[in-house]
C-alpha cells in the first residue's frame, strides 16, 4: 500500500513539473495557425523553430535512380536478361538466370546470373563489384551445382558499364551548359 502511494506521489509530481512549468503545454486550433506553411513561419519568426538549408535552391536535385549516371548505365547495360532484384537504395542489381551462350555446346545446361553491386556514386573502376554465378544441370534439370565464374566477363561488363555512364555524364554536362548559356543575358557592345 505504501508502495503505490509513492507511485502516485511521484507521477503526480512528475505531472505537475511539466504542466507547470512550460515542459507541456495545451494546443488549441484557435491559438495556431491551420496551415502549415503559416505555423512554420510564426514559430520561425518567434525563434522557436529552425530551418535547414535556408538559402539553398534544391529545385532540380532529385535522389531518384534515374539521375544516377552508373546506376542508368548499368540497367541499360543489362536490359537483355530479366532482373530479379533492382534495388536502387540498396545499391545492388541481380538478374534472373539466363542462358549462358553456345560455348561447348551446352547451350542447355548453362546458366549464368549477374549481380551488380554499387561501391560508389562516382563514375571510377572501383565503383562496381560484378559478380557472376554459374550453374550447371543435367539434362533432367534435377541435379544442378553453382559457382562463382571467375572470368573476364564480369570485366568486360563492368567496362560497358563505365563507358555507358561516362557517356550519359557527359551527355548531362553538356545539357547543363546549353541550359545556363540560355539563361545568361547577352552583352551589348
Amino acid at each position: 500500500m505504501i508502495k503505490f502511494i509513492n507511485i502516485k506521489i511521484v507521477f503526480l509530481s512528475v505531472f505537475l513539473f511539466t504542466t507547470q512549468c512550460g515542459i507541456y503545454k495545451r494546443s488549441d486550433v484557435r491559438d495556431n495557425p491551420v496551415n502549415v506553411d503559416e505555423r512554420v513561419q510564426r514559430n520561425i519568426e518567434q525563434g522557436r523553430g529552425i530551418r535547414f538549408n535556408v538559402g539553398k535552391n534544391n529545385s532540380g536535385t532529385f535522389d531518384f535512380a534515374s539521375s544516377n549516371e552508373l546506376w542508368r548505365a548499368s540497367v541499360d547495360t543489362l536490359d537483355f536478361v530479366p532482373l530479379v532484384n533492382a534495388s536502387y537504395s540498396g545499391g545492388i542489381i541481380i538478374t534472373d538466370w539466363f542462358n549462358g551462350g553456345a560455348e561447348n555446346n551446352q547451350t542447355d545446361n548453362r546458366d549464368l546470373k549477374i549481380t551488380v553491386k554499387f561501391l560508389s556514386n562516382e563514375i571510377r573502376s572501383d565503383a562496381l563489384d560484378i559478380i557472376i554465378h554459374e550453374r550447371i544441370c543435367n539434362k533432367q534439370k534435377t541435379d544442378c551445382s553453382t559457382a562463382l565464374v571467375e572470368s573476364k566477363i564480369s570485366n568486360e561488363i563492368k567496362l560497358a558499364i563505365l563507358k555507358k555512364a561516362a557517356f550519359f555524364e557527359k551527355n548531362k554536362t553538356e545539357e547543363i551548359v546549353k541550359q545556363n548559356k540560355k539563361k545568361r543575358p547577352k552583352k551589348n557592345n
